[in-house]
């Protein structure tokens, strides 16, 4: 954590975390109104990421709100840029399927089998570059690596829907506690509108064997994802996060 004083007394705060090795992640940014438009929050931002390519990072993220113009251009000044939107729906448990959906597919749990085809089925997804390859957890995102993969399948944290003969969407879910209580937490999401409001839907019956609250989903901010997600009966506010990276010279 950072924290800049004026006089000694606290005006500005914020801080930075490793996430693996080679990832930092920076959050928190805080500053005292009657110290704005002083430098303050970019010269943190500075020192922070001096600080993350000290410990070995070569690659710096962080989260920020849409309509959050002075900290977009905070962000921006300190030569970071955009790789990533996305949006939080939220959704309760439902017991059965809508008549529409009768004799649908569902979703089922990837094996270690699976890995391979779901690195090639990212490989080839217009979705996975538009968020720059990440998937959410909360408010932090992660890079989506080929071990990044086989380590949530062998979670059971992945699940893929196949339909005619061939992989046609897949998400990354996981159990998670927090103050929203018990719930899955959708952090990347991909596949057709039609098969992403399938999988949405079917994850929403899942939690109840997993006795689970609700589902929360950070899904790509796109309108097709959205849609889906709308189509599957999830709630959302309207509110859209940017994620904005920066490399870091070895």
């Amino acid at each position: 954590m950072y924290v800049a004083t004026v006089d000694g007394k606290p005006v500005a705060v914020s801080r930075f975390r490793m996430l693996t090795p080679e990832e930092a992640w920076l959050e928190g940014m805080r500053v005292d109104p009657a110290y704005r438009q002083h430098g303050l929050a970019k010269a943190i931002n500075d020192v922070m990421l001096a600080e993350a390519q000290r410990r070995g990072a070569v690659v710096a993220r962080l989260i920020t709100e849409s309509t959050n113009t002075a900290a977009i251009r905070v962000i921006e000044r300190g030569l970071m840029q955009q790789v990533g939107a996305f949006a939080q729906f939220k959704a309760m448990p439902v017991s059965t399927p809508p008549r529409s959906q009768y004799g649908l597919e569902t979703p089922e749990l990837a094996t270690s089998a699976d890995a391979d085809a779901i690195i090639e089925y990212l490989n080839a997804s217009n979705i996975f570059p538009a968020v720059g390859g990440l998937y959410y957890i909360g408010f932090t995102a992660y890079s989506i690596t080929g071990d990044q993969v086989k380590a949530m399948v062998e979670a059971q944290q992945v699940y893929l829907l196949r339909r005619w003969d061939r992989l046609d969407g897949l998400a990354f879910a996981e159990p998670r506690q927090g103050w929203q209580g018990h719930y899955l937490s959708i952090g990347y999401i991909d596949g057709t509108t039609e098969s992403i409001s399938l999988i949405a839907y079917a994850l929403r019956r899942k939690i109840i064997d997993m006795e689970l609250d609700s589902v929360y989903a950070s899904v790509p901010d796109l309108m097709m994802v959205r849609d889906a997600f709308v189509g599957a009966e999830y709630e959302w506010d309207g509110k859209v996060f940017y994620t904005y990276e920066r490399q870091l010279n070895p």
